[in-house]
């Protein structure tokens, strides 16, 4: 099995490669683990034996932010300790390269065998912590021989999982390689002890403490206070073009009603191409960018949308809204709702939610509508912004639920320490 698993690691490797000669993305990730153990090798070669040494692996820019809370606790209460951040992806390595709290940021080679071995040689790490689903084989049984401990963090088990089919008996075997799992939720814990691992912890998500830490240090964005002044404000967040279309339907049915509505709209993709496909879709509203939004130039007069044309901004967007919109899921799925509850907002987004336990809870509670239809969105959104009792209640249970899910980083830091 490892022989056919190592092979479709192969495959992947080489699709990628093929797929460079024409998408960027492909590239970058190509081009980041070329001569990558030469780089390796000249950022450990001044480590000792004696140096501890924390490796942290995440998939991508999502799995980071995960991790990010747990290697900032790891790094205040052990100052000594090195800190090796790795990604699969581009979409994570290539904007938190030069990340300030890690020693060395790097792509991880890919999961051949040989490659997993000549990792751990040259960083030997104290103890490795994988973010979610990141299952690399090669490098679990790398560490396992080396009897070097691993964990995983935030891992949301479901039953569809392959693992957990007759087909996936092999890698459930290579699984309980690992030393501990910190899971998200109740439910992961029974997944996981009927098919033989024990060795699991119900801590919770680490994403809540770290969307927390991001309201504190929300920024302050004097522009958008101005523009948005006496205003109801829908902000959608991290949209494609299905998310777009709808809410563009709604504006258009509304916008003769109701003046007062502004609509803060941020793209998932920002580049030229994707802020002109927004740009059309709203085109029968007036519309301005983000950078050309200059107070001496635009005083006095009325926007119906601003469009996000940046990016960064999303996470302190949110604290301007009254009612938030995810975006992802007419799609393959939601992107972050945390985000957004944790300044207690009322969330709407699209039908592809049932793989984000958070959106279950939220829903659950009260505090979170999936929609599927415009007559669905038409109906949420005009109660939110003409019942406040419910409004408010919606505002409550939103950001209790974000305070009631917080302490994974503190249960998980104090049993690895």
């Amino acid at each position: 099995m490892r022989i056919i698993y190592s092979f479709f690691i192969f495959c992947y490797n080489l699709s990628v490669r093929i797929a460079a000669l024409a998408n960027s993305k492909a590239k970058l990730w190509v081009n980041g683990r070329e001569n990558i153990f030469e780089l390796l090798d000249t950022a450990f070669k001044n480590t000792t034996s004696d140096t501890p040494v924390i490796w942290m692996h995440c998939a991508s820019l999502g799995e980071f932010e995960q991790g990010r809370p747990l290697l900032e606790r790891f790094k205040k209460q052990e100052p000594d300790t090195k800190i090796l951040l790795t990604f699969f992806s581009p979409s994570g390595y290539e904007i938190r390269k030069n990340y300030a709290g890690a020693d060395w940021v790097f792509y991880l080679p890919i999961d051949s065998k040989k490659n997993a071995r000549r990792f751990i040689d040259i960083v030997k790490p104290t103890l490795a912590i994988f973010v979610k689903y990141e299952f690399w084989f090669n490098y679990l049984d790398a560490l396992y021989q080396k009897k070097i401990p691993c964990y995983f963090i935030s891992v949301n088990i479901r039953g569809d999982h392959y693992f957990l089919k007759w087909y996936g008996i092999w890698a459930l075997k290579q699984l309980k390689k690992v030393t501990h799992f910190f899971v998200q939720n109740q439910s992961s814990v029974n997944l996981l002890t009927n098919a033989g691992i024990t060795n699991c912890t119900l801590a919770g998500d680490t994403r809540f403490d770290r969307v927390i830490e991001i309201s504190k240090q929300a920024k302050i964005y004097p522009e958008i206070a101005r523009f948005c002044a006496n205003k109801k404000v829908l902000v959608a967040g991290s949209t494609w073009p299905e998310d777009e279309k709808l809410i563009a339907q709604w504006m258009l049915q509304i916008d003769s009603k109701n003046k007062n509505l502004l609509l803060l709209i941020a793209p998932h993709e920002i580049n030229e191409q994707s802020l002109t496909v927004t740009e059309s879709i709203f085109k029968d509203l007036k519309c301005l960018s983000y950078s050309k939004l200059k107070t001496s130039q635009n005083e006095g007069e009325s926007y119906d949308v601003l469009i996000i044309d940046n990016i960064g901004m999303l996470s302190s967007l949110y604290n301007y809204s009254n009612i938030c919109y995810i975006g992802g899921g007419f799609g393959r799925g939601i992107h972050n709702i945390l985000e957004a509850a944790v300044f207690g907002k009322p969330i709407l987004f699209g039908p592809h939610f049932q793989k984000f336990e958070e959106a279950i809870e939220l829903i659950k509670r009260g505090g979170a509508t999936s929609i599927s239809t415009f007559n669905e969105l038409n109906s949420q959104l005009v109660e939110l912004l003409s019942n406040e009792k419910k409004y408010r209640e919606q505002c409550l249970i939103s950001q209790e639920f974000v305070r009631d899910n917080s302490g994974a980083v503190e249960r998980i830091v104090t049993a690895l320490l």
